[in-house]
């Protein structure tokens, strides 16, 4: 899950931006192969709620345009 994990952090801005406009599929795949609990079941629930009825999408949108990276509700 590590070399998971690393991929993601080493991958483009424009990648991780167009990753988190389609479904937020970045924001998912970093807390499922974070190892922490609790980012796992934020993962969990993004995928059985929509995104938290989109919430959490634009959180992650929202943090990737300014940081470059998901920071919230990920390690």
């Amino acid at each position: 899950m590590a070399s998971i994990n690393s991929s993601l952090k080493g991958l483009d801005w424009i990648v991780k931006i167009i990753l988190v406009v389609i479904y937020d599929i970045y924001g998912i795949l970093r807390r499922l192969t974070s190892g922490n609990i609790v980012s796992i079941l934020v993962a969990i629930v993004q995928l059985c709620t929509a995104n938290l009825f989109g919430i959490i999408w634009l959180i992650d949108l929202i943090t990737v345009l300014t940081s470059k990276e998901v920071t919230v509700l990920a390690p």
